[in-house]
């Protein structure tokens, strides 16, 4: 198991040498520190803490403070703990980066979905709606809300209520591309929350499939040693041609100064 903090910076696509098009979202996974490790003599488990985002001290409390002092870090926005990891493969203060995982491994993020308010049942629950006609006195209402005993509202019934805002893991996701120029991670399909919202990236746990990694189109012009040993050749011409002039016009200026004279 390995895992790493990052934030949605939103989707994208990008196409494959094959000219296929995937879908991709785009997280940013820059400035992973491990804030806490966890052993099982002191806490019980083993795990470790990890801190995302930094943030200044001045608008952070003082207990955060102190436990990033800890790790000879700064003060972290989002915090996180990953167990089942390889504790040999960690210290106090270490640098996580995105190259901890490659193209076309498969992990499960996890987030706090996109908060939608108060919803009705068909909204929040895709239940269906009644008659549209105007006899009908049933349009989008809860419909039944239970038999005639117990008489009353059985646990568990679908109702009305606040929608969103809650945590959610998308599994088995595939890795199309790590970026380590730009610290991101390009991930097939979509994640939970909304743009800028923190995430959590770790080792798909109901498998261990591993695709071959996704052959990304490139854009660069590829020149052959060739072709640029062959410009190479013309702009010296150009520029012994260009010296040539000059010296002439120079000498024919020289001339002319003299009759004069």
């Amino acid at each position: 198991m390995k895992g790493i903090l990052g934030r949605k910076a939103g989707m994208t696509q990008v196409f494959g040498s094959n000219g296929k098009l995937v879908p991709v979202t785009i997280i940013e996974v820059g400035s992973n520190v491990v804030t806490q490790v966890k052993t099982l003599e002191n806490d019980g488990y083993e795990a470790i803490q990890l801190g995302f985002d930094d943030m200044r001290e001045k608008v952070t409390n003082k207990p955060n403070v102190g436990h990033a002092k800890k790790a000879g870090t700064t003060p972290k926005r989002f915090h996180k703990e990953i167990r089942g990891v390889d504790m040999e493969a960690y210290t106090l203060g270490q640098e996580v980066k995105a190259d901890i995982f490659k193209a076309g491994e498969m992990v499960d993020v996890t987030g706090i979905s996109k908060g939608k308010g108060y919803q009705g049942v068909i909204k929040k629950n895709n239940q269906h709606r009644g008659p549209m006609a105007h006899g009908s006195k049933y349009h989008r209402g809860v419909g039944s809300l239970g038999t005639m005993r117990p008489m009353r509202v059985i646990p568990g019934k679908a109702l009305p209520g606040h929608m969103g805002a809650e945590q959610v893991t998308i599994q088995n996701l595939e890795i199309i591309q790590v970026d380590m120029e730009n610290n991101c991670i390009l991930v097939k399909g979509s994640i939970p929350g909304p743009k800028k919202g923190f995430v959590v990236i770790k080792s798909a746990v109901k498998t261990d499939k591993k695709n071959d990694a996704f052959d990304l189109i490139s854009y660069e012009e590829e020149v052959a040693e060739e072709e640029v040993a062959e410009t190479t050749e013309e702009v010296a011409e150009v520029a012994n041609g260009t010296a040539e002039e000059t010296v002439v016009e120079t000498e024919t200026k020289e001339e002319a100064t003299n009759e004069e004279a």
